[in-house]
Parts: structure tokens; sequence; C-alpha cells
């Protein structure tokens, strides 16, 4: 396979204009960055200029587009942006802006795009990384009846669907079949919306900045003379609004027949970005918007901050098992007798994690717990959770070797059924809160489906050589 690197831009372009919500006129500025910057925004009006990776663990809000933000920082509606940074394969990019929110261009990312592309792509000396993954991954939000499935593919592909219960638009497809025709068939998509959103949205002070010349402003059919005024009023125009066939307010013609849905591609594509990393994957979405990207996405960075786990203490990955007795070697210091970890079968960074101990009569502990009568016991049960919980805790950490967690407390404990010689023990933790040095887990033991035991946890982090 032929090797691929990383791009930046080879000189800096810039573009003022008004932002969608905030009605605020500000400079965007485009940047080259060394090979290992990202995709990094920085409020150059703040007092130290503070930087905002495009990452979805940055993410401050989506409801009404994506907006990233650390502290008082913010930078909002970035999803055309990132689109047309993502859709040329840009990987590096120092994006400046005088402003808490970018500008809104035409409601499209070809604006970027061009700019971008004016600019100039040069190859940088660093290897493209790729996330990556052997089995469809799906996603579902029941409450916003949102579907999505990934599948894998040696490249990025999005087929998206829309269905909306309105006579201008209904159900329409698209089929982004790799990033080459994303400039030609995407880039010039514009945002919409519906007459009775664009009215809620202005009583909220929002859309400060829209008009009809930055997004497809949608009719009611039968829209009447006294409504179109009233719009009128609204947007402060002076001449009367018109309605398009297509039910489009003052629109010039769509620049594609299915012109709503190929903008569901160009905010997923941004939204996707905030992964960090390009995909090669077949995403099939159904009716997804920003909020349900941005939930995809951390689904995605759970599964891709496992995947590093793993590289990092595991040569050979193994189906249905996430680090076997050699890898836990490497994150723990236990060791037999008191290892009670065999291997670990889930975990989900931050989240949660399940480990398995296989108990067998040659445990040392049963010789005297009790002879003729082995039970392992309780306290051993509650350590071996602990491990499982400290196997997570350790990984947060850039050199979890170095470091060591103790018990500050553990309540609620309570045993419901002896675990005894040839059972298999499942110990699933689950975190309450997580932070560097302290952290707070509940614990439960199962053999089959019995709870054996249960607990809650509170434990510390500190330096071994401390």
């Amino acid at each position: 396979m032929m090797t691929e690197y990383k791009n930046t831009i080879r000189s800096e372009a810039s573009y003022t204009g008004i932002g969608l919500h905030t009605g605020e006129i500000s400079t965007i500025r485009f940047k080259p960055a060394d090979k290992d910057s990202g995709i990094v925004f920085v409020r150059v009006d703040m007092p130290g200029q503070p930087e905002i990776p495009a990452d979805i663990d940055h993410v401050v809000d989506m409801s009404r587009g994506t907006t990233i933000g650390i502290k008082d920082a913010t930078v909002g509606t970035i999803e055309h942006v990132l689109s047309a940074i993502k859709g040329l394969n840009i990987d590096n990019i120092r994006i400046e802006i005088d402003g808490p929110e970018a500008p809104v261009a035409d409601g499209s990312a070809i604006v970027f795009l061009n700019l971008l592309k004016k600019a100039g792509i040069v190859k940088q000396d660093a290897e493209r990384e790729y996330f990556e993954f052997d089995e469809p991954i799906s996603f579902s939000a029941p409450e916003e009846n949102v579907d999505i499935v990934i599948v894998p593919s040696n490249e990025l592909k999005i087929t998206f669907m829309i269905d909306y219960k309105h006579p201008y638009l209904g159900t329409q497809y698209t089929w982004l079949p790799d990033l080459s025709v994303y400039e030609k068939e995407f880039a010039g998509a514009r945002t919409f919306c519906f007459i009775n959103e664009i009215l809620k949205l202005k009583e909220m002070g929002l859309i400060k900045g829209g008009s009809l010349e930055n997004a497809l402003v949608i009719a009611e059919p039968g829209i009447s003379d006294e409504e179109l005024k009233h719009l009128q009023d609204v947007f402060g125009y002076h001449e009367p609004i018109t309605v398009s066939p297509q039910g489009i307010l003052n629109s010039h013609p769509l620049r594609y027949y299915n012109e709503f849905v190929r903008h569901k591609v160009v905010d997923l594509l941004g939204d996707i970005a905030l992964l960090g990393v390009p995909i090669k994957g077949h995403i099939l979405a159904a009716r997804s918007g920003h909020k349900t990207n941005a939930e995809l996405v951390k689904k995605l960075r759970q599964i891709q901050l496992k995947q590093q786990f793993q590289k990092q203490y595991q040569k050979k990955t193994e189906k249905d098992v996430v680090f076997d007795i050699n890898a836990i070697l490497k994150i723990i210091p236990h060791r037999y007798p008191f290892l009670l970890v065999d291997k670990i079968i889930d975990f989900q960074p931050g989240v949660s994690i399940t480990g398995i101990k296989n108990v067998t009569i040659n445990e040392p502990f049963f010789q005297g717990h009790f002879p003729g009568h082995p039970i392992m016991p309780g306290v051993l049960i509650i350590e071996g959770m602990a491990q499982a919980g400290g196997i997570m805790l350790l990984n947060q950490l850039d050199n979890p070797q170095d470091y060591v967690a103790y018990f500050a407390s553990i309540d609620n404990v309570k045993f419901r059924k002896p675990v005894l010689p040839g059972d298999t023990l499942r110990y699933e933790m689950e975190v309450i809160s997580l932070k560097r040095s302290l952290s707070k887990m509940h614990g439960e033991a199962y053999v089959g489906r019995t709870k054996v035991a249960e607990g809650d946890f509170m434990a510390m982090i500190q330096d071994k050589n401390k």
C-alpha cells in the first residue's frame, strides 16, 4: 500500500464576513501548521490568544451548529470551515479568528474551499494515520429518529438520507463515493431551514447575521401575502419577498437538484473532522444532524482510544479480548499471588471496563479459606474489581508504569453469593467521576448472570517515585 502523507497549506488566506447567529463581522485567517498540529482555532481578539483544538473533547454546543471552546474562549459555526478543510484532505492548519463565530459566507463550504485551494496544499514529512476498524459500527438516537451505520472501507464514503414530512423536501438521498467529488458535487450546497424555525430563532435573539442570501429558507405551502410581508419586516428588506417554484424564499436556482441532503453531507464531513484523524469507512446516515453527528464522533473516539491502548500494550489483538494477561502485566504492578484479573474483555475509556478472573482450585487462598469448603474471600473479589478499575484509571496517563492506584475509600459493599472453584468471575466497573488524581467508580461482580458482590470505590493515583 502506498504511503500517504499529511497536508497543510502553502500560504496564508483570509476571509471577512458576518456570523450567522451573532451578526458580528469577523476575519478568519488560515495559516500553515506543523506536521503534528492538527486543526487549531486561535481567538486572536482575546488576551493571550487562546488556542482551541478542533476536537470532540472541546465541543461545547451543537444546537444550531458546531461550537468548540476552552474556558471563556469559544468559536461557533465552524462546521463549514472544517468541511472544506477535510474535503481537501488537509490535516494540519492554524485558523486565526478575531471573533466568537466563523463567517457564514453563502451558507456553504465553497468559499472556504476556494480560499484554501488558492493558498495551495503541500505535503508534509509525516505519515497520515487513519481511523480503521474491522466490524460495522452502529449508532441510533430513537428520540431523534436517527440511524447511522459505518462499515469498513478502503476510503471515506458517505450515503445520506433525509426524510422531511414537507411537500417541498420529502425524502432525498445522496452518495459521496470519495473525496475527489466533494468540491464539484457537495461543497456548494447551502444550509437550509424552515420559515417557522426562522421566526423562533429571531425571537431567541439568534441568526442576527442570517439572511435570504446565506441560507435556503423553505416556505410552507400556501403561505399568505400577509405572512410574506411579516417576513419582509423581520429581515428588514425593502423589496417584497417572493417564493420560488421549489418553495424557497428569494432564492436563486438550486445548485443541485437535491441540495438539501447534500448540505447534510457537508455538515457531517465537518463534524467528523472533530475525531482528529480521517476515517476509512462507509458512513450510512439517516436524518442525522449536528447533535447526533457529535454523539457518533464520541462513540468513535472511545473505539479510537481503545485501539490506541491495545497497540500500546498488546502486539497481537484477539477477538473479544481487549487486554490479555501480558498486557495487564504492563499496566498494573500486581503479580502472583495477588494478580486477580486474567483479561479485559470490554473497555470504554473513561466510562467503563469489564475484567475476567477464572477461579480455579489451585488459587493459593483456597488452602486456608476454607479447607474442605473452598470459598473465594470476599475481600479478594473487591480487590479484583479494584484492579480492573485501576487498569482504566492508569490508562488516562501518558506513562502509567510510573504510577499506582491506591484505595481512598470503599463504601456500600455487599456480598450476595459465594464464589467457588470453577467459577468465572466477571468484574464490571463504571465510572462515576474521573479526574487525574482522584476517581470514583461503582463496581459489580458476576458469575454468569448472578451478581455476587458490589461496591463503590474511590481511588487515588500517585507517582510511584514520590
